[in-house]
């Protein structure tokens, strides 16, 4: 069974990513929404909890925080509202960590 973990808290002010990712199995993705795509920045302090994880972030959201998509580390994927919606249909279920 696999699950979409959707992150919205900046990694820097709750442990909301933290949480999700001690829960992620082989076959699940974390989508990184609203202030939790600066998890996703090249040179940040939390980008290597994603190492190995399968890592989409929200498009609109990047653009929002002024963060180009060159910005985000390695093997990270950027979704518009089309991809959200794709993911969500492609797992089992959803888990928001809030």
């Amino acid at each position: 069974m696999s699950i979409l973990h959707i992150v919205n808290k900046s990694p820097y002010e709750k442990n909301s990513l933290d949480t999700a990712v001690g829960f992620v199995k082989n076959g699940d993705t974390v989508l990184l929404i609203e202030d939790a795509v600066y998890a996703a920045a090249k040179g940040g302090s939390v980008a290597a909890k994603l190492d190995g994880l399968d890592v989409s972030v929200l498009g609109s959201d990047l653009a929002a925080r002024g963060i180009a998509e060159d910005r985000l580390i390695d093997g990270v994927s950027v979704v518009d509202y089309s991809g959200f919606v794709d993911l969500v249909e492609a797992k089992d279920s959803t888990q928001s960590w809030l």
